[in-house]
This record gives C-alpha cells, structure tokens and sequence, in this order.
C-alpha cells in the first residue's frame, strides 16, 4: 500500500512490506521507480527483513517537479524517510542512489548501519579516449545522451535495452511501457534530464566519511563504465579501509538487482550477516 511523506520540497510515495525485523530502505535509480525493486523485496523480506521502497523525487508517485535532483537532495529525502520509518536502516542505493546512500551514511551515520551500493554513481567521472573503444560503453553513452540532451524516451527505452544485456525480466515489456507512461506525464522526463545533469562529487567527497560497511555490486556488462570492475574497485579503495567490499554479477548490466536477483540478494545476505556479526 502506498504511503506518503511530506519533505521540504514535496512529497515522496514509498511502501513497507514486512512486519518485523531489521529495516531495509530500497532506493532506485533515476528515470524508475520503487518497481525496480519488484524482485528483490520479497526475497529480503522473505529472508526476515522489514522492507520499505520509495519513488525518489521526481519519479513514481512522488512529486515531479522539485527545486533540484542533487545526490545530496535525495540523501535527504532518504534520511528523512529512515527517521520517519524509526531507523537505523540499512541503504541500498542503485546508480544516483547509490551515491546519495554514500552521503546519507557519511553525514547520518547514528542512522545507517551498512550500504549496499548497486552499480553505483558516486564518483566524478572522466572517459579515457580508448573507453569509446567498447561498443556498449559507447552505445550506452550514445543513447543517455540522446535522453538527457533531448528528452527523448525513445532514446531511454533504446539505453534500458542496451543496460539490460542478454537476460530480460519476464515482464520486460510490461515494464517498459509503465516507465514510458511515467516519463510522460508533466514534469517526469525533466526530472530525469536535471538528475543526469548532476555530479557525483557530492558522494566522492564524502566517501572517506562512510563509516559502516559498504558493498558495491557492478555487473560485468555495464554499459555505463568501460571497466565496471575498475569502477567498483575505485570506489572500496576510496573508502576507510576495510570497509568497502566489491561484488561482481556476472552478464548483469546497470540493473543487476533486475536480471540477476537471485544472486544480487544472496550477495547482499552474505555481506548483511557479516556486517552484523
């Protein structure tokens, strides 16, 4: 069932599944929504947690038009929603989210207990002449461009094809033309446009300020980086040492928790019972 609360800016829309148990707070990527965790929920809720999933700013059935779509905005919006759910939580951030998560544990850590990190945008980027030398770096590239610059959902759907490699949902179609409908109503597109036109040095910054455990998923396929691995070892290298644990999953592309749950959520156990221990 859908709730709402109230933040500065607007309203955000999430729901929580699970009676009891440790709080987990699933955060989407931009152009989404709490769909994206249609898979994975059930699982962690199945595994004993109390699961909540929101629409981030601007997506879903939260408000869509806000004064800005910064990492650092929708960290807030996610420590607001963790305080009014009773925290601590544990945050798992997918893409933008992923570095919003960075921030909120770094700035609220007494309310982040571990972050889980899916394929995740939580660094400045800089693209390497020879990184145009991999076709789906450069498709996947091509495409956000073509999104971000025109919004076009044409070239967005043309850029989730290519972030889904290989394996496809069984609902893939279903689900593609939900996040059209969603990308045209007023003001969603712009959302999305203004997301992909932030920077990840907010979360950079704050990398070295994370102090709970930190896994980063990537998948090998992702089109997003010419070395999803590299990425994802950057990014445990930048935190506190001995923090920062990488997973790869193998054949996922940008959305590995939507191709490959299975594993995305027993990678996600396995760390959740360490961190805890």
């Amino acid at each position: 069932m859908t709730e709402f609360l109230n933040v500065d800016g607007g309203t955000l829309a999430y729901e929580v599944t699970g009676a009891s148990g440790p709080l987990i707070v699933l955060a989407h990527g931009m152009g989404d929504s709490r769909a994206a965790y249609r898979f994975v929920a059930p699982a962690l809720v199945d595994a004993g947690y109390r699961v909540a999933v929101t629409d981030l700013r601007g997506t879903g059935e939260s408000s869509a038009e806000w004064p800005s779509y910064s990492r650092t905005d929708i960290a807030g919006d996610l420590i607001a929603l963790i305080t009014h759910l009773g925290g601590p939580a544990v945050l798992v951030g997918h893409s933008i989210s992923g570095g919003a998560a960075t921030i909120a544990a770094a700035t609220t850590p007494a309310l982040i207990t571990a972050v889980v990190e899916l394929a995740p945008f939580t660094r400045p980027q800089s693209i390497a002449f020879g990184d145009l030398g991999v076709a789906r770096f450069r498709r996947g590239m091509t495409a956000l461009l073509g999104a971000g610059l025109f919004g076009s959902v044409g070239q967005w759907k043309k850029y989730l094809d290519i972030a889904h490699p290989g394996r496809k949902p069984a609902d893939w179609d279903a689900r593609l033309a939900e996040i059209e409908a969603m990308l045209r109503q007023p003001g969603r597109m712009k959302a999305l446009q203004k997301m992909g036109q932030t920077t990840p040095a907010d979360a950079g910054a704050q990398l070295a300020n994370v102090r709970c455990p930190v896994l980063v998923v990537q998948g090998t396929l992702d089109p997003d980086w010419a070395s999803p691995r590299a990425e994802g070892e950057a990014i445990v290298a930048a935190l506190p040492a001995g923090l920062g644990r990488l997973e790869m999953i193998e054949g996922a592309g940008h959305y590995p928790h939507v191709q490959y749950p299975a594993e995305v959520v027993t990678a996600m156990l396995s760390f959740l019972s360490t961190a805890r221990a």
